[in-house]
Order: structure tokens, then sequence, then C-alpha cells
């Protein structure tokens, strides 16, 4: 019996058109994705601008990382709500001064519904430190990110 091993290091791409000065198409994989700035930048507001998606990546991470995260710690994920905001310094977006951190803060409150034990959502907060791309990318890009989990838990059914 041979075995398949999925590859571990492994090429990903995007193709972006230039739909105008605001507006670009990306093709990730099989799907169209719109990436614009809102109207009063001059956008048509057809998809998040391009500071939103990596919020929205980094939402989209937590989420995934978390989730296997939460599996390797035994951590029942009832449900898990996540808002990002972002201390944006626009003065290098808008070609005023080259700024080096333009993400001063990212701010995340995560709001987990569980039955786990305090010791086994630490050790999944730890383990999503550890392991999600997107943050790890940004905190080492100098930016701080602060998280705040809000824990709640709801006993099992039936018990």
């Amino acid at each position: 019996m041979v075995t398949i091993r999925p590859k571990k290091i492994v090429e990903m791409g995007v193709t972006g058109k230039s739909l105008s000065h605001s507006k670009t198409a990306v093709r990730v994989r099989d799907l169209n994705v719109i990436i614009d700035e809102p109207t009063e930048r001059g956008g048509t507001n057809e998809g998040p601008a391009p500071v939103e998606t990596v919020l929205a990546a980094l939402a989209a991470c937590t989420n995934r990382i978390g989730h296997k995260c939460a599996q390797k710690n035994e951590v029942d994920i009832r449900s898990m709500d996540i808002d990002v905001v972002v201390v944006f310094d626009r003065r290098g977006a808008d070609m005023e001064l080259e700024v080096d951190v333009p993400f001063r803060e990212i701010r995340m409150t995560i709001d987990l519904e569980t039955t786990a034990p305090d010791d086994a959502v630490e050790a999944m907060k730890s383990d999503l430190a550890k392991f999600c791309p997107v943050s790890k990318l940004i905190r080492q890009a100098g930016t701080r990110i602060t998280e705040e989990w809000r824990v709640t838990r709801r006993a099992e059914a039936g018990a």
C-alpha cells in the first residue's frame, strides 16, 4: 500500500487584474474576488478594501487554526466570534510619509463558548499564537496584536 503524503512546503498564488484605480479583480483558485475602496475614498464599494482584506484574513485564520488547536487540546467550540480592529497609520497609504509599521495595533476580541476547562482553553490559545500564519506574519512585521478572550461556558445538554 502506498501512502501519499501532502507536501509541507508549497507555492500558492493569486492573480490580480486592475479594473480601475481602486478596484482589483483577484482570482484565487477557482474563485473571483473583488477588492475595492469605499465610495468616500474614490472606489465603487464592490468589495473590501485591501486593509480590510488583511483583517478578514486574520479573523479567518484565527477561526481555522483556532479550531485545529481546539481539536488538539480537546476544546469543544460551541461558538466563536472574532472582532478585529486596527489602529492604522494612513500616512503611508496617503503618500505623506513612509511608514515602517502601518498597523500600529490590532485588537482582537474573541468570544468563545465551550464546556472545556480553563487549562485546555489556555493551551488552545497558546497553540493559536504559535501556529496562526497570518497573525505571525503581522506580528513579525512589527504590529502589536492584543487579544481579549471572553470565554463563556454552558453546561452540556442533559447534564
